[in-house]
């Protein structure tokens, strides 16, 4: 996975914290855990607040 795999990042977010609240989780948190899943290969530096903003979003689309 990439960072720009905002769907698939999203439903492994899902998959690995399912209980969290997604509204409230800091961008430094999701930033790390995106890293930590597996099969994610991309550069730390390819991230941005606005790919981070559209990860949260899928990820709370998913789990509605």
């Amino acid at each position: 996975m990439r960072w720009l795999d905002i769907h698939d990042i999203a439903i492994a977010l899902e998959e690995t914290y399912p209980n969290v609240d997604i509204l409230y989780v800091r961008f430094t948190d999701l930033w790390q855990w995106v890293q930590m899943l597996p099969g994610f290969e991309d550069n730390s530096d390819r991230s941005n607040e606005r790919i981070l903003e559209a990860i949260q979003m899928a990820w709370l689309e998913e789990r509605r």
